[in-house]
């Protein structure tokens, strides 16, 4: 139905979200398996674990993870870790929120000054020389607010400033 509807040939990327608990991840792989055969996506999926991923079917060639990730939420740092050594890219899904690292005077607040950065460029930026699979891809609501966030790609963090941020929130 989503051939039909883009009135494509091929999807570039089918991002699975939620696997369904009361279905076994066998049989949803084994689904997610057939749609490559047919429409030849790449397929991609949301908040798991390193087990499902490394159980998965070598035929469902998973090109990324999606997940909860950000400086001051790394409970996925397990799924980070194997795609990163798997080459499987890694989304993180909420990657600007800082909370209190970018109040007056938190760390994010002290490296945005030093970097004449925003709170929202530095957290990006952490994101970006966190790992080379992590793709952040924050939402945004205006032009102003996606040329900020684009912005992050020029932000520099100090080898101090990167440790000061990753032990802030750990």
């Amino acid at each position: 139905m989503s051939l039909r509807r883009l009135k494509v040939d091929a999807i570039d990327l089918f991002q699975l979200h939620r696997i369904d608990a009361k279905v076994p991840a066998d049989e949803q792989f084994g689904f997610l398996a057939d749609i490559l055969a047919r429409a030849r996506p790449r397929v991609s999926a949301s908040r798991r674990s390193p087990s499902p991923i490394s159980r998965r079917p070598e035929r469902s060639c998973r090109s990324d993870v999606q997940n909860l990730y950000n400086l001051t939420t790394r409970q996925s740092e397990p799924v980070l870790e194997y795609a990163a050594s798997n080459g499987i890219g890694f989304i993180p899904w909420f990657p600007i929120a800082s909370g209190k690292l970018a109040e007056p005077g938190g760390p994010v607040d002290d490296v945005s000054k030093a970097n004449g950065a925003s709170a929202a460029q530095v957290a990006l930026a952490w994101l970006l020389r966190r790992s080379p699979v992590l793709l952040p891809i924050p939402g945004t609501s205006s032009v102003e607010h996606l040329e900020d966030n684009a912005g992050a790609a020029t932000v520099e963090l100090s080898d101090a400033q990167f440790d000061e941020l990753t032990a802030a929130a750990g």
